[in-house]
């Protein structure tokens, strides 16, 4: 039978044993051995580059569609608003502004003839009711 004895030794200046994570990293370096690279960690730096923002209009697009989806015009700019976020996702800016372009003049024109359809709808039935008085 193989027996061996380990001895370990109290650090210098202290009464008391050495505590686990020493004799964890003694009997790392024991069977390891010692690093075979002795040189410094390097780093790597990840320059993330400051974009311009361009606005996809998404929100307005849904409010749109919602509430004032006259010729279809609310979901027409909301498919050009999703085009612009995919284009901005892929980094391609230029084909993100063009899109958010499309899609803010498409919700532009979907506000107005949204409005112009709530007055005339109240307006409307108030000349009639007011021409059978």
């Amino acid at each position: 039978m193989n027996h061996t004895v380990q001895t370990f030794f109290t650090p210098a200046g202290t009464d008391r044993p050495p505590n686990y994570e020493m004799l964890k990293e003694e009997h790392e370096v024991a069977t390891l051995g010692a690093p075979h690279n002795p040189a410094p960690p390097t780093s790597t730096v990840i320059h993330i580059r400051s974009e311009t923002s361009v606005p996809d209009h998404v929100i307005w697009s849904l409010f749109n569609i919602l509430l004032m989806n006259s010729c279809c015009l609310g979901f027409t700019a909301l498919t050009y608003s999703v085009k612009s976020r995919d284009r901005k996702m892929v980094g391609d800016l230029t084909g993100a502004q063009a899109y958010a372009s499309t899609a803010k003049c498409l919700n532009i024109w979907a506000l107005i003839l949204g409005i112009i359809m709530t007055i005339l709808l109240i307006i409307i039935p108030i000349l009639i009711l007011q021409a059978y008085q």
